[in-house]
């Protein structure tokens, strides 16, 4: 049984090395037992710390992971929100709009 998880996981990180190099985005990892397998999250413990990876349907080498499970899970970041702090600086504000509007009826 041992094995046949080291395969899968050999498998996986094999496919995701590719995967990643063909999306053209980095590509990170994380190695260490599993504490906690959810629907759709796994967690790792690196050290003292606890990294949770959401883990989408499909992802190979994701089925029949359980707690203390020795894994290696490759990931890439993805945004899924941007918030431009300068956008919010560079658009004038209301009462500003106001006074410019003001400012050029009088020079007409």
């Amino acid at each position: 049984m041992r094995m046949k998880s080291l395969a899968v996981l050999t498998a996986t990180a094999i496919a995701a090395g590719i995967l990643g190099y063909a999306a053209g985005t980095k590509s990170y990892q994380v190695t260490g037992p599993v504490t906690e397998v959810t629907a759709d999250s796994v967690t790792v413990q690196k050290g003292k710390e606890l990294w949770q990876i959401a883990v989408p349907k499909g992802t190979k080498g994701a089925e029949g992971l359980k707690k203390g499970d020795k894994v290696t899970v490759f990931y890439a970041m993805t945004a899924t929100e941007i918030e431009n702090k300068d956008a919010k600086k560079a658009e004038p504000k209301k009462d500003e709009k106001k006074a410019e509007a003001k400012k050029d009826a009088k020079k007409k």
